[in-house]
């Protein structure tokens, strides 16, 4: 089954102006980073595939947990992206993504051991991370931990 997806965009001027993105639930403004000699307003293109990697990844490993019988008491993410300018050539180099899986305190060392390895297999099995594999490097470094228990 096939789902398809549509985004209407709209660009006002050149190069360092600003335009609108209307994908449904996500409606901004982008433009080119300051970074990168950009006026940065509203997100960019490398804010947005970082974005689009992160929920992928973290909405993925929310299923799997669950499908596995785990039920975190929080589970966050913070993720980072490298992107590198060489000759005004513009490289999304690298994401790395930080999951910390916080599990009940009577959590077992097998559960928290299945977390971490679903950990790992949820970038393998985001559809955003297998459209981009072979072009940006993905990273996991997960830190599991049980409730009232500090992650070092």
């Amino acid at each position: 089954m096939k789902h398809p997806f549509h985004l209407k965009a709209v660009w006002n001027g050149g190069r360092n102006s600003e335009g609108t993105i209307d994908a449904g639930g996500l409606k901004t403004v982008i433009s080119i980073p300051q970074e990168m000699g950009g006026p940065g307003t509203g997100t960019n293109p490398d804010e947005m595939l970082l974005g689009a990697a992160s929920t992928c990844y973290l909405i993925t490993l929310a299923a799997m947990l669950e499908r596995s019988g785990i039920t975190p008491d929080e589970l966050t993410l913070e993720s980072e992206a490298t992107v590198d300018v060489t000759d005004n050539v513009f490289t999304y180099e690298r994401i790395v993504h930080r999951p910390r899986i916080v599990l009940p305190l009577e959590a077992s060392e097998s559960d928290q051991s299945k977390a971490e390895r679903l950990a790992h297999k949820a970038e393998a099995s985001c559809m955003i991370s297998r459209a981009v594999a072979g072009n940006v490097a993905m990273e996991t470094r997960p830190v599991i931990v049980t409730t009232g228990a500090d992650a070092v």
